[in-house]
């Protein structure tokens, strides 16, 4: 078969396995991203509000339904599904109609919770846009399931074509789309949240990346670059600042080592490094301009519980004290199970096979560390504020992998030559 062919089939049978979870994949946020979609399709505040809370409800009966059935000792008692979706709505709507009632109709987002927090919300149009077309068309539930599906088949999609693009024969491109799907990334895409739409954007980049320094279009791949740094403020927009900063500063380290070596940092590499330059500064001038919140802001948030208490007084010496301490149970809980571990260090030895590719993928993994870096809350579900870091394996192991196929496929143990795979 095609190349492409086993790249749709591939994204077929990952599509056919998430039919088991259509349900019960939301979190808090997927509420104000889902009220966002709605309204931007021409729902009212309460025709929204009432769609959002029936699904994200429905969720939360369906999964109360899952857990009591395996439950030892109340497996047997009557389904817990229709009081947890009745508490949940009452939960739900006493909230929002508290909120409607005094006035707060602004913006596009459901008022789940103050002002305050949902304008964070309100400055990220990326991935409610994207949710439009399947919401409008399948409704909420399947609507967020088959966004899911696609979002996070695109980003497999895109692992293969950066690993073509950088010569890596098709086999092993495969294996990276698999690895895609298969690894935490691949799950955390699939929820309805931003962080699969963030994913596929950084692969983009990513793929700009391989076309400029593999010389099968400077100027396309910079272009790329720069069109997915500008998506990613849509989205969110510390994630194009962070991934502006960190492709500056890879391209910076790609040059001054070819210049310490004597040689020209070459034109990829500085049209790449300007481009990550003006992602940075172009956010930052932005979200001043359009008035985003402020990191100050993010940080007062966190430590207050999502404005739930008053303002910390000294917010950014609590905040130092607590990465501390983040960092520290992080590293415990990782040496514990320390298959991210070894996944990031296994994906650090595949990039060294390219070594300016390789230093612009650790500075693309490196924003799922400044992304987690700036949310440090030990109980966010599934870690996935550090999600992108996870394109350091999935990119990198089939990089490491390479010389031993191309050996075997080369030259087979009966030392008879035969065609390479391309």
């Amino acid at each position: 078969m095609r190349p492409r062919t086993w790249v749709l089939l591939l994204a077929a049978v990952f599509a056919v396995l998430q039919l088991a979870n259509v349900s019960g994949r939301d979190t808090p946020d997927s509420k104000n991203y889902l009220s966002y979609a709605l309204s931007l399709g021409g729902a009212g505040k309460r025709e929204a509000a009432a769609v959002t809370i029936d699904h994200y409800c429905a969720g939360r009966a369906s999964m109360a339904h899952r857990e009591q059935n395996v439950d030892v000792v109340r497996f047997h008692a009557p389904d817990p599904a229709p009081r947890v979706m009745e508490e949940c709505r009452e939960q739900e709507w006493r909230a929002v109609g508290t909120r409607l009632a005094a006035g707060e109709t602004g913006g596009h987002t459901v008022p789940f919770m103050s002002e305050r927090f949902m304008r964070i919300f309100e400055v990220r149009p990326g991935y409610p846009v994207f949710l439009v077309p399947f919401v409008g068309l399948f409704g909420a539930t399947w609507g967020l399931w088959a966004a899911g599906v696609v979002i996070t088949c695109v980003g497999g999609a895109l692992v293969f074509l950066v690993l073509r693009a950088l010569a890596v024969p098709v086999p092993l491109a495969l294996t990276g789309q698999a690895l895609f799907l298969v690894l935490p990334c691949g799950t955390t895409a699939m929820r309805p949240m931003a962080e699969g739409l963030l994913l596929a954007l950084t692969l983009a980049a990513l793929w700009g990346c391989a076309l400029v320094l593999e010389g099968s279009g400077r100027r396309a791949g910079t272009a790329l670059v720069c069109a997915a740094l500008l998506a990613l403020f849509t989205v969110k927009h510390s994630q194009a600042l962070f991934l502006g900063l960190c492709l500056a500063a890879a391209g910076a380290a790609v040059a001054v080592r070819r210049r310490w070596r004597g040689l020209p940092p070459g034109r990829g590499v500085v049209a790449l490094a300007w481009a990550g330059c003006a992602g940075m500064l172009g956010t930052v001038l932005a979200a001043r301009l359009l008035d985003h919140p402020s990191v100050s802001e993010s940080v007062q948030d966190l430590l207050t519980d999502h404005f739930a208490r008053p303002d910390r007084e000294r917010p950014w010496a609590e905040f130092f004290q607590l990465q501390g301490n983040f960092w520290m149970e992080w590293l415990r809980r990782q040496l514990w199970e320390p298959l991210f571990v070894a996944a990031v260090a296994a994906g650090v030895l595949g990039a060294r096979r390219r070594p300016a590719f390789g230093a612009f993928l650790v500075a693309a993994a490196c924003t799922g560390f400044l992304n987690q870096a700036g949310h440090p809350d030990i109980n966010i579900w599934g870690d996935r504020l550090i999600t992108l870091a996870w394109l350091l394996p999935v990119l990198g192991v089939p990089l490491l992998l390479e010389p031993v196929v191309r050996r075997v496929v080369v030259v087979p143990a009966q030392g008879a030559p035969v065609e390479p795979v391309h």
